[in-house]
């Protein structure tokens, strides 16, 4: 009697699995691509067997990081053949791009731990409905954080570094140009040191406001650059994405202060003036990219302990709420028209895989 039920048991897992494998052979992934200026679409591939160490991830939602991705879908980004990021390297058409997708793990491989089974994780993955990684290429989710929330990881860490790479000292007065989701994300963190002043700068009245706490006093002041003095300020963070804006903090910069440049211009060019001010004033120019970490800091700090913070930087700060559209994937080509031609909209925009938009 046991070797018979012990036989129907082994006939049913072999018959599930086989389910499972006919399956897969079926299921596939919608993974958008930049296909040239301005044009992308979305396409569907067979997803492969997972190999013994791999998980099946399904999408949840994926952010659009507006900078960067607006280089590529504009064909602005430059021909690097090491940038020393991954993500802007060797960039060509056709291009699946993207790095902040946030999933559930819904299948794995056979030498994979079971624990991951329904876990949330974050990966730096193209915009796509499914994907197969290593485990090792995946974050565990703190618990209770949601994955709206979560999406933001990438342009936390690069705020991070920022900080990091700028060094406020107490006291002093700092000022952040452009208020896009980096330069949100940065003024919340420096909002948190014990300055004298913190300004910010955008030309768009919604991300002027994004800031700034009904009923409460904010510690962060708005402002435009015209009602700036200049040489005012110990700590210029230059976040527009702008070139000619760098020619803002240079004079906004005070004797011996710094200028911390996050953003990538890509192939956007302006003059730059350094036959002023600039050279007397002793200002130092430092480049701040989130692919590295600072030689200062590579001896105490690494990957691993910069997401820890990054984490608990976005536990505090709850950054979902300047999510302003969302968009199924299959939409993606409004999502990108809508950053590229009104971006006064917009703060974040992110692509939902449940099928959830923004209402209209």
């Amino acid at each position: 009697m046991l070797t018979t039920f012990a036989c129907t048991q082994a006939a049913v897992a072999k018959a599930t699995a086989a389910f499972y494998v006919k399956l897969r052979a079926m299921q596939k992934a919608r993974t958008l691509f930049f296909t040239a200026p301005k044009q992308v679409e979305i396409r569907e591939t067979i997803l492969p067997p997972l190999k013994d160490d791999e998980i099946l991830v399904e999408t949840i939602c994926s952010a659009i990081s507006a900078g960067t991705e607006m280089l590529v879908y504009r064909g602005q980004f430059p021909h690097l053949a090491d940038s020393h990021d991954a993500f802007s390297s060797d960039l060509n058409y056709p291009l699946a791009y993207g790095y902040a997708c946030v999933g559930r793990v819904v299948e794995l491989g056979k030498m994979v731990n079971g624990g991951w089974l329904n876990e949330l994780v974050f990966a730096f993955q193209p915009h796509t409905s499914h994907f197969i990684l290593h485990h090792s290429s995946l974050i565990l989710l703190p618990e209770g954080l949601a994955p709206e929330n979560a999406c933001f990881l990438p342009n936390m860490e690069t705020a991070v570094n920022l900080v990091q790479d700028g060094a406020p000292i107490l006291g002093e007065r700092v000022l952040v140009l452009g208020q896009g989701v980096v330069g949100l994300l940065t003024a919340s963190l420096l909002s948190e040191f014990p300055l004298e002043n913190l300004v910010t700068v955008d030309r768009f009245e919604l991300r002027q406001k994004a800031l700034q706490v009904e009923g409460e006093r904010s510690k962060v002041k708005s402002l435009l650059v015209q009602d700036l003095q200049p040489s005012t300020f110990d700590l210029v963070f230059e976040l527009s994405g702008s070139p000619s804006a760098l020619n803002d903090a240079i004079e906004l910069t005070a004797f011996s202060g710094r200028v911390v440049i996050g953003s990538w211009y890509g192939q956007k060019r302006a003059e730059i003036d350094l036959g002023g001010a600039f050279h007397r004033s002793r200002i130092r120019l430092i480049s701040s990219q989130v692919s590295t970490i600072s030689p200062e800091l590579s001896g105490r700090w690494d990957k691993p302990r910069r997401f820890e913070v990054a984490w608990e930087a976005l536990k505090r700060i709850q950054p979902e709420k300047w999510i302003t559209h969302h968009f199924p994937i299959e939409e993606a080509s409004k999502a990108y028209q809508l950053l590229d031609e009104n971006p006064q909209e917009t703060i974040q925009v992110v692509f939902n895989f449940a099928g959830r938009q923004t209402p209209t």
